[in-house]
C-alpha cells in the first residue's frame, strides 16, 4: 500500500528529505499593502531563485506554497507567482496577498534562473540513470522551500497549503501526500491516472519530469491525491484537457472521492465543462474562496 514513506523510496529519496532552505529574504520591496521579495535560497549546494511575497505586518499569517507551472515555457519558473502566465486566470501571489496570504515560489531545475541545469531531457535520463529521477529532486527542493516557510516568524506554520496549476498542480499534491504538516492543498488541471494514459499514448503529452519508476506497479496518480485525505483539497478540471481525459481523471477521482467519505466537506471539485488545459474565472474564484475558508477563515 502507498504511502508517504514508500513514496519517497520511489522518488530515489529513502528515508525522506531533511533538508531546510537557507536564505535573508531581505528587507524587499513596498508595494501598497504588500512586500515583495526576490532572494536567493540555498538548498545544500544549490543556489536557487526564490521570489515571496507576503503582506505588510508582523503576522502571523497563513502561507501558500506556490508551484509554478511547465507548459514549455522554462524561462518563467517562479516569476508566474507575481507575473502569471497564458495558462492562468492572472497571477495568483497578488490575490492571496489581498486575502492576508503570504506566498512563496521557487525557480525548479531547469526554469527560470536555473535553465543551466538543463535541459529537460538531460536532467531527466541522469537522474534516472543514478536512482533518483527528477521529479524527486523537485519535491526535495520544495519540501525544505516549505521548511524554510513554515519557520518564518511572520508564518502561521500550521496554516500553510501548496498550489499550483499543471506540472505545479501535481508537485502541490504530491508534496501535499508526502508531508502532513501541509494543512491544504489545491491544484488545477493536472488530476488523472496514468495507467489509462499510457493505454493511449497521451501520457506523452506530459513533460518527462514526471516519471516515477514503479510508481504503477503498487498504485497510480489517484492514490497519491488521495494521501492528502482527510486533509483540505480543492482540485479543478478543464474537461475537455488532452492532459486528463474522462478515462484518466474519473478512476482517479473516484478514488479520492472515497478517500473523503468520512470528510466530504474537505474535497471540492470543479469540473469546468467546454474547457481545456487552462485556468477559467471560476476557478480562480473557487480556489481563492477555499484558500480563504480553509486558511484565512
Amino acid at each position: 500500500m502507498l504511502n508517504a514513506a514508500r513514496l519517497w523510496q520511489l522518488l530515489g529519496q529513502p528515508g525522506g528529505t531533511t533538508d531546510r532552505a537557507r536564505g535573508d529574504p531581505g528587507a524587499g520591496v513596498e508595494l501598497g499593502a504588500h512586500r515583495l521579495h526576490r532572494f536567493i535560497l540555498t538548498i545544500g549546494s544549490t543556489q536557487i531563485p526564490a521570489i515571496y511575497l507576503r503582506p505588510t505586518g508582523a503576522g502571523p499569517y497563513p502561507a501558500v506554497l506556490y508551484c509554478h507551472a511547465h507548459g514549455n515555457r522554462y524561462e518563467i519558473g517562479a516569476e508566474e507567482l507575481v507575473l502569471g502566465r497564458p495558462a492562468l486566470h492572472g497571477p495568483y501571489g497578488p490575490a492571496l496577498a489581498d486575502l492576508g496570504v503570504a506566498s512563496l515560489a521557487i525557480d525548479l531545475a531547469p526554469f527560470g534562473g536555473r535553465q543551466d541545469e538543463g535541459p529537460e531531457a538531460a536532467l531527466v535520463k541522469a537522474a534516472l540513470w543514478q536512482g533518483r529521477p527528477l521529479m524527486g529532486r523537485m519535491l526535495a527542493d520544495l519540501h525544505a522551500a516549505f521548511r524554510w516557510l513554515e519557520a518564518r516568524p511572520e508564518v502561521d506554520a500550521a496554516r500553510i497549503a501548496t498550489l499550483g496549476l499543471s506540472m505545479g498542480g501535481t508537485h502541490a499534491y504530491w508534496l501535499a501526500a508526502l508531508e502532513p504538516r501541509i494543512a491544504a492543498c489545491a491544484h488545477l488541471c493536472v488530476l488523472g491516472d496514468m495507467a489509462p494514459l499510457i493505454a493511449t499514448g497521451a501520457h506523452d503529452l506530459h513533460g518527462p519530469y514526471m516519471t516515477v519508476p514503479g510508481l504503477l506497479t503498487e498504485g497510480d496518480m489517484g492514490d497519491v491525491a488521495a494521501l492528502v485525505a482527510p486533509r483540505p483539497h480543492f482540485v479543478a478540471l478543464g474537461q475537455t484537457d488532452p492532459l486528463t481525459p474522462p478515462e484518466a481523471y474519473d478512476p482517479a477521482v473516484a478514488r479520492l472521492t472515497q478517500a473523503y467519505a468520512n470528510a466530504p466537506d474537505r474535497l471540492h471539485l470543479h469540473l469546468s465543462p467546454r474547457t481545456g488545459h487552462v485556468e477559467t474565472p471560476e476557478m480562480r474564484h473557487e480556489a481563492l474562496a477555499f484558500l480563504a475558508r480553509h486558511l484565512v477563515g
